[in-house]
């Protein structure tokens, strides 16, 4: 059995430090197989930076996943082929920089592959069909990969949640991200694939998905366009806790969440 951690969106300073500091010690206590995290709101809640990238790499994530705020760091598209672990999402067009795909060899020799689909409803990007991009990488990959994770990064629930049984008994997860709340149906499905509706995210839950309350109500009171700050108060880590067999497929899931205000 091998214990594979996917941590939700990293929201800003206070995310960051939460997750260098964490990792090292998950991974010590649990004895976590792979460490898989969403980067895309690292850099000051928009997108993310090569040197943050590889300080989160140096620090224990084996991949560094993004999603509809890939490009918000200026150069960012320059830097991308070059920074380490990081994967942009595999159904944007073929023509945009950065690894589609990463496989991650584990601390016990085993290979996981990860990969990225943006959602399509509600959300801006031109994108390919989450659905069929993901079930040609799992079928083109086969034979490189022990065990996969894939991660959908979409608005609805109900897209997020049709792709896990698409691909239920194919994947030894397949998790959402992107509306930084975390939702209480982590399960296995039925084939063997562990499904988490939304992972959460890792940042300041003193706020409005890891932004400062004030500007936010401000904002939703009078519609002006304002700065919305990173909040700072009550960071926790959310994601999915995975247990994942010898076939690949996964044993258990739950929903992860730990506190760790002191200090950040």
């Amino acid at each position: 059995m091998r214990k594979l951690l996917f941590l939700g969106d990293i929201v800003g300073a206070p995310g960051r430090a939460a997750v260098l500091r964490e990792i090292p010690r998950l991974r010590a206590e649990s004895g976590l197989e792979w460490v898989v995290v969403n980067g895309e709101n690292a850099a000051g809640g928009n997108g993310i930076t090569r040197a943050l990238a590889t300080e989160l790499a140096a620090a224990g994530a084996d991949v560094i996943t993004l999603g509809d705020h890939t490009w918000d760091q200026r150069g960012f598209d320059h830097e991308i082929a070059a920074t380490p672990a990081v994967c942009r999402p595999a159904n944007m067009p073929a023509q945009c920089p950065g690894a589609p795909f990463r496989i991650a060899t584990g601390t016990g020799g085993s290979r996981l592959l990860v990969f990225t689909v943006l959602g399509r409803q509600f959300m801006r990007q031109h994108v390919a069909c989450p659905f069929e991009t993901a079930d040609r990488l799992l079928r083109d990959l086969a034979g490189q990969y022990d065990a996969a994770l894939v991660e959908i990064h979409a608005e609805t629930t109900s897209e997020k949640i049709a792709l896990g049984w698409f691909l239920d008994g194919r994947a030894a997860a397949v998790v959402g991200t992107h509306t930084h709340v975390a939702t209480a149906d982590a399960r296995v499905l039925p084939r063997g694939t562990a499904h988490q509706t939304d992972a959460g995210m890792c940042g300041a839950h003193e706020g409005v998905i890891g932004r400062d309350t004030t500007a936010v109500i401000a904002a939703f009171l009078d519609g002006m366009p304002r700065r919305f700050d990173i909040a700072t108060g009550d960071v926790r880590l959310n994601g999915l806790l995975v247990t994942v067999g010898d076939d690949g497929l996964a044993t258990a899931a739950e929903r992860f969440e730990r506190a760790v205000s002191a200090g950040i």
